[in-house]
């Protein structure tokens, strides 16, 4: 199974710490040629490998940590994303609710990502939260996931665990989707919310 992320701002930069604390090889790519962005890289650790778009989205599991304006760029570097699993960091705060056809955002995100499986999930954490290490007093902290395919849920329940997270699954995007979105002047109730689960 090979992973990337898109983007590689402070999100970007948060997810990809968390693949390198667990030794998980992850591609990164902006719309910049990796070079720019080469020594960011290397100051996380050895396992976060800097690439162009165009390769990074080779990869079967797609981490989305773009701007939400900027999801339809990334979504044109392939002709089709049957088989790929996309998940989705984006919040789409201060975009107006017509815009995305008074859907929920994920939804939108999905119809650009033709033929992906769409989890929404690790969005609801600031970067400063996100970045730290998931085991807190001897728990795990929550990372929620919405999806409409319970199998592609499935997925990616089974990395954040690897990756030190504990999961929560919250159903459909139409439901749980909206618990953890930033939609026009409002964010879900789950966002922000900073969990640990103890088993």
């Amino acid at each position: 199974m090979s992973y990337a992320i898109i983007g590689f701002g402070k999100i970007g930069q948060a997810l990809a710490k968390a693949f390198a604390r667990k030794g998980i090889e992850v591609s990164v790519a902006t719309s910049r040629d990796p070079e720019s962005f080469a020594s960011a890289a290397a100051a996380i650790g050895p396992q976060i490998i800097p690439k162009t778009l165009a390769e990074a989205v080779k990869a079967d599991i797609v981490f989305l940590a773009v701007r939400f304006e900027s999801h339809k760029d990334v979504a044109k570097a392939l002709p089709s994303w049957k088989g790929k699993t996309i998940v989705d960091v984006t919040n789409a705060y201060g975009v107006p609710p017509e815009e995305v056809g008074g859907q929920p955002a994920s939804r939108a995100v999905a119809q650009a990502f033709t033929g992906s499986r769409l989890v929404k999930g690790f969005n609801h954490l600031g970067a400063r939260v996100l970045e730290q290490d998931p085991g807190v007093h001897g728990g795990r902290r929550v990372v929620f996931l919405a999806s409409d395919d319970d199998g592609a849920a499935e997925e990616i329940a089974a990395l954040a665990d690897n990756l030190g997270f504990a999961p929560v699954k919250l159903g459909g995007l139409s439901e749980g989707g909206l618990l953890v979105q930033g939609l026009g002047d409002r964010w879900g109730q789950l966002i922000f919310k900073d969990l640990v689960k103890f088993d």
